[in-house]
């Protein structure tokens, strides 16, 4: 993210898939404070991750769970405003 921002390079999307399970939680706040800054300048980014912490950092979600002994998933369309 660092790169992107310091070579000011012009990216309107960015996805991200399992890059913070390893975060302790203050790193976490700072990686996600960076990703709410490049989503408020109009980037689309998109993050599939497993960490738990992030559920409340992020309110457009798509969540796909896996039905048990079906072999299928199933995809849930959330979106939570921030109070």
């Amino acid at each position: 993210l660092s790169d992107l921002v310091s070579h000011k390079t012009s990216i309107d999307s960015l996805f991200l898939d399992e890059g913070f399970g390893t975060l302790d939680s203050e790193t976490l706040d700072i990686a996600l404070d960076a990703l709410d800054n490049l989503n408020a300048t109009g980037k689309m980014i998109g993050v599939i991750s497993h960490v738990e912490a992030m559920k409340e950092r992020i309110p457009a979600q798509l969540v796909v769970t896996k039905k048990s002994g079906l072999g299928t998933s199933e995809l849930d369309r959330g979106y939570r405003v921030n109070s």
